[in-house]
């Protein structure tokens, strides 16, 4: 029996899933497919395969189902298994069922211009039932059996007649998902500041937390209009070169400490560690721009040289205890030696 296929399928909204391929003409990269989901078949589009494949469903590490709609579960290892195998990623479960025909095509493009009017009928019934929530998009299943909405709210929000009204509406099972706005931001795309496609939407494979203290130690403009996003948080890019920022820094000294150089006590004001400058204001407030290496040499120099140990005098030499001499008798051993002898 060959050795399936690894492939990852992209689906609406950046949605991907990993899949296994049995058929012995191998899936190539653009490839439409059909593939198992929760409940029936859907429609994609194969992003990667074999190596590349592997290695970002081991990066992945809950993609064990292989689902089509993200929410994969885990394959745990079985107690008592060997490091290696607990190490080793979950495998996808789910199949690709077989290539897209033409027909296929057609019906997924006829379901993709179908959505925006349902997510407007969506809105609407949202609207009416007084649901404080923004219908962000909605996602067909390729056989139609499950539609997928997404929205965001600020609060929880309780839609189980929300649901109802949409089940009867469409004919079919309704999944209402709560998503963030960086999520909204991944599923729907968009330009950035740079001009380019976001890159939570094209590339970027996880969404991690992105905090102030980020933009700090790069000494960002903390002005938000300058480090958020379209989302209105701040900008996935400001992680890349963190590390960078935090290792460079390392080789200054901190930002207001007082240094004794060759012109005297001068503070820290800024570091620049591009051109491996520092800029140093002394106490009279004249301030100057100083080399890295150059401050390094003048801090050294300026550094109080210890006194060496005062040295032993020559005459004065210090004998081990077991070559020392024995020491006086007492004048009560006198005493004694004395009576010993008279009694003789």
């Amino acid at each position: 029996m060959s050795v399936p296929q690894l492939v990852e399928v992209r689906f609406k909204g950046n949605r991907k899933a990993f899949f296994e391929w049995h058929e012995s003409e191998p899936l190539r990269q653009q490839d439409p497919v059909i593939v198992e989901s929760e409940r029936g078949h859907d429609y994609g589009v194969v992003g990667a395969t074999g190596y590349v494949a592997q290695l970002k469903c081991e990066r992945c590490g809950g993609c064990g189902a292989g689902a089509a709609g993200t929410g994969d579960q885990e394959r745990r290892p079985e107690p008592g298994g060997d490091a290696e195998s607990r190490r080793r990623p979950p495998e996808p479960t789910r199949k690709v069922v077989r290539r897209a025909t033409q027909g296929d095509r057609r019906s997924a493009e006829e379901l993709r211009r179908s959505e925006d009017d349902v997510r407007r009928k969506v809105r609407e019934k949202a609207t009416a039932h007084g649901l404080l929530m923004k219908v962000s998009d909605a996602e067909w299943q390729w056989d139609r059996n499950k539609l997928t909405v997404y929205f965001t709210a600020e609060k929880r929000v309780d839609f189980r007649n929300l649901v109802r009204d949409l089940a009867s509406l469409f004919r079919t099972r309704i999944e209402l998902r709560q998503i963030g706005v960086r999520d909204e931001a991944a599923r729907l795309g968009g330009i950035g500041r740079c001009g380019r496609e976001l890159c939570s939407a094209s590339w970027l494979p996880e969404l991690r937390p992105i905090g102030l203290q980020i933009a700090k130690d790069q000494h960002l403009s903390l002005n938000p209009t300058q480090i958020s996003g379209p989302c209105g948080r701040l900008l996935c890019s400001l992680r890349y070169e963190h590390e960078f920022y935090v290792q460079s820094r390392k080789r200054f000294p901190k930002e207001g400490k007082v240094l004794a150089t060759a012109r005297g006590a001068e503070q820290v004001q800024a570091i620049d560690i591009f051109r491996d400058t520092v800029t140093l204001r002394a106490e009279d407030g004249t301030p100057r721009v100083v080399a890295l290496a150059a401050l390094k040499q003048e801090v050294e120099a300026a550094a109080p040289v210890a006194a060496p140990a005062q040295a032993a005098p020559a005459s004065v030499q210090s004998v081990p205890p077991e070559t020392a001499a024995p020491a006086a008798p007492t004048d009560q051993r006198r005493r004694r030696h004395r009576r010993r002898r008279k009694g003789q």
